[in-house]
């Protein structure tokens, strides 16, 4: 096993860090990493904010639902989907691609491409000994997150990921077993088998709360599931899109 995939097999979430800052170096070098995702049709439809200023970050972290370690970090990077400079380079050129630019698919290239660069952001940064967590609470209040920074249209903050220097290592977290994630030839819709694979997996889960909180927390993945989706949440996002210029054609 190589060291590439020894980082990635090692991959957990960190939420708390020392106050240690990093360095001109390593953040060029993360989002270096961040711009030799894969990109379709070399469009590069993303851009990320990096947020340094101790002010900036308390109000992201407010805005991200009062998630402290958002404003305690090494450094916060924000990824956007951006097809701001598409339509520059339409302007640029004389020709009219508003169509394409409000289009679903062109919405979903954006998305796909800053979510490949920021795994690449996170694998680097994890290879240098940091640690990392992605922010979906970014999303609890975009409208005021994009001015804070800033944000032109054409441009959506869709999640943040911290990245420093752990204060202390938390544990690895069971992922789904290799066959609810992995088909061969076509989608394996044996139900009794998903449900059975399902109830060992919630074992594994409930062991792994129990161990991690001496017993305070004992649910199962298919609870935390169904508890969370029963709950729909930030169902303002499709005006929040539209509103940003992506009308979704």
């Amino acid at each position: 096993m190589n060291e590439v995939i020894q980082t990635l097999l090692n991959h957990r979430s960190i939420r708390s860090f020392t106050e240690e800052a990093l360095s001109e170096e390593q953040i060029r070098l993360i989002v270096q990493s961040a711009q030799q995702a894969s990109t379709s049709s070399y469009m590069q439809a993303y851009s990320i904010i990096g947020v340094k200023k101790k002010e900036t970050k308390e109000k992201l972290a407010e805005l991200a639902g009062n998630q402290s370690y958002v404003a305690q970090n090494g450094h916060l990077f924000i990824f956007c989907a951006d097809l701001y400079r598409h339509e520059l380079a339409s302007q640029m050129e004389g020709v009219d691609v508003k169509d394409s630019l409000q289009s679903t698919e062109k919405f979903m290239v954006a998305l796909i491409d800053a979510a490949l660069a920021a795994q690449n952001a996170a694998i680097a940064a994890e290879s240098m000994g940091l640690g990392i967590c992605y922010i979906g609470g970014i999303r609890n209040n975009s409208e005021k997150v994009s001015e804070v920074l800033k944000l032109p249209n054409l441009v959506i903050p869709l999640f943040g990921l911290v990245v420093g220097y752990p204060s202390r290592q938390s544990s690895q977290k069971p992922r789904l077993p290799l066959g609810h994630i992995y088909h061969e030839e076509h989608y394996e819709q044996n139900t009794d088998s998903y449900i059975e694979e399902l109830e060992t997996y919630n074992e594994i889960i409930q062991t792994y709360y129990k161990e991690r909180t001496n017993g305070v927390r004992s649910d199962t993945w298919t609870q935390q599931m169904t508890t969370m989706l029963a709950q729909p949440k930030r169902l303002y996002m499709k005006e929040f899109v539209q509103k940003r210029g992506f009308t979704l054609k």
